[in-house]
């Protein structure tokens, strides 16, 4: 199938193409449920039809950028697929986001028109929407009171689908949408990807995991990640059925995989560790789950899991400016590295000037595709940042690994100064103009420190502006309002001042040094609390 899928022209490498071909190929096979809403594989192409409809009827047109922030339910897909029928682009909003994040997201993306739930109207209160572009908001699941919109934008009720457009001839190049990474030491970032690299995604991954027609996949990922988005074009290469669920929940993990048929899950890092410490129970193997994708899960928790479990968990490599580009595989002859490069994808290992290292030299790691548009195009609005991060016409992924000898890549730190909590990205940039927003902190830092759960923890270091007293417990309410609730800092150390070079920068590796002490507070009792 995938072998197939390959052979595919590069023009119809597109998502309009795509559902095209799997309404041929698949017709009424059922394709989704989500939300307790289901859709076969035609439906899909429809759906996409009808939304591009609505959109076009609301003045959206080739090229506009629709911000969409929704929970894991089909209005979601509507919209993607909606945007990407007509050659729109779709930029999803985290919606752990708060107001400032959500109109830095608006203004840098110049979308004209926002989709959002009713839960999360309120945070607009806290955005300055005359500094965005935007023109109208459309409103999922009913209004919400306690947010008034400025004049200039209209606010309705999510429309009804009625007129279906026609398919846009789409090229695989343009760009389908714009997934915001965290900065490192600077705003987000926003990867354009085209509709050739959301193709590739679902091929590749179908292959790395062995997708095929009969299965089904299952992920409590969210919709906005490429990684649960991809799931979606997995099941519409190979015509297989895919259930996104609402959330990630240890205790009820696999009652739903069990209540789904999955046979193909979805894993981060730090999820693992999380299962394994549920009591267990005859219900880890009572399910039809045969593999599972689990990025970043450390050896021994993967070892465990399979132990528990029954469920083979496949290490891999990608990134939202990638692909799925290095993985292992259930025949790989030793674990505990990302894997082996996949095809049509060139991976090398680096030093500072990108002269590629010998086997067993820790270096960054540098990547490219053969097939056009395999890759994001840059980040919008950002040329600076694009050159930077694909000069030498390699793709600087910022993290430090070693190539072994027999040509696996094993992962060894991150160069870039980001930090990854509970699957997320956080730039440190952000916290900490949070933090300095507030009118007792003169100046901080913000790095990452181990968790218990095989990831990061954020940590701040402060030091008070004279005079005044600060609050931990205060400061931390401060950042809830102001920040996702992942990125609001666990630990803080008041300092008198902070490591600096000569010529002042902070040595934020002396602080990671430094990492917990008796000094340190913490937001919350171990093992309680998010």
């Amino acid at each position: 199938m995938t072998i197939e899928a390959r052979a595919i022209a590069p023009p119809q490498r597109t998502l309009p193409a795509l559902l095209q071909r799997q309404t041929a190929l698949f017709a009424g096979r059922r394709l989704l449920k989500i939300a307790g809403r289901e859709w076969s594989h035609e439906d899909a192409a429809a759906a996409a039809a009808t939304r591009a409809g609505a959109l076009t009827r609301a003045g959206v047109a080739r090229g506009d950028r629709i911000a969409l922030m929704c929970g894991n339910r089909v209005e979601f897909l509507e919209v993607f697929l909606g945007a990407g029928w007509m050659g729109a682009v779709t930029v999803p909003i985290n919606t752990a986001s708060m107001g400032p994040q959500i109109e830095y997201f608006l203004a840098n993306s110049e979308a004209k028109l926002l989709v959002i739930e009713a839960e999360f109207l309120e945070r607009l209160s806290t955005s300055d929407l005359a500094r965005t572009k935007l023109r109208e908001i459309w409103v999922i699941g009913g209004a919400q009171a306690g947010w008034q919109a400025p004049s200039s934008v209209r606010v309705s009720q999510y429309p009804e689908a009625s007129e279906a457009a026609p398919a846009a001839q789409v090229q695989p190049g343009e760009p389908i949408a714009i997934l915001y990474t965290s900065g490192t030491t600077g705003p987000a970032k926003g990867v354009v990807c085209p509709h050739a690299q959301y193709f590739w995604w679902g091929v590749n991954s179908a292959e790395v995991l062995g997708v095929g027609a009969e299965d089904v996949l299952c992920t409590t990922l969210p919709l906005f990640h490429i990684n649960a988005l991809n799931t979606f074009a997995q099941a519409a290469v190979t015509g297989c059925e895919v259930v996104f669920e609402s959330r990630f929940s240890a205790s009820g993990f696999w009652p739903a995989m069990r209540a789904s048929g999955a046979t193909v899950v979805y894993l981060l890092g730090a999820m693992v560790p999380i299962l394994l410490a549920q009591p267990e129970g005859d219900g880890e193997r009572d399910h039809r789950v045969r593999i599972g994708l689990g990025p970043g899960v450390p050896a021994a928790a993967g070892k465990a899991f399979f132990g528990r479990t029954g469920v083979r968990l496949l290490e891999g490599y990608g990134s939202t400016e990638t692909n799925f580009v290095i993985a292992t595989a259930p025949d790989s002859p030793r674990g505990g590295v990302m894997g082996w490069a996949r095809q049509g994808f060139q991976a090398r290992v680096a030093d500072a000037d990108d002269v590629e290292v010998a086997p067993g030299e820790a270096g960054e790691l540098l990547l490219r595709a053969d097939e056009p548009y395999a890759f994001a195009s840059g980040y919008f609005n950002m040329p600076g940042k694009t050159v930077e991060a694909w000069r030498n016409l390699w793709f600087h992924t910022g993290d430090r690994v070693i190539r072994e000898a027999d040509g696996a890549f094993r992962f060894v730190d991150r160069i870039k100064d980001a930090i990854r909590r509970r699957g997320e990205n956080i730039s440190s940039f952000e916290v900490e103009q949070v933090l300095l927003s507030h009118p007792s902190v003169a100046s901080c830092a913000v790095y990452p420190v181990r968790s218990e759960l095989a990831e990061d923890e954020v940590m701040a270091a402060l030091v008070a502006r004279e005079g005044s007293r600060i609050d931990f417990a205060e400061l931390a309410s401060f950042c809830e309002a102001r920040l996702p609730y992942f990125a609001v800092p666990r630990y803080i150390d008041l300092m008198d001042d902070l490591p600096r070079t000569e010529n002042g920068k902070v040595q934020k590796y002396k602080l990671r040094e430094r990492g917990v002490n008796e000094s340190t507070w913490d937001r919350r009792p171990a093992g309680r609390g998010r």
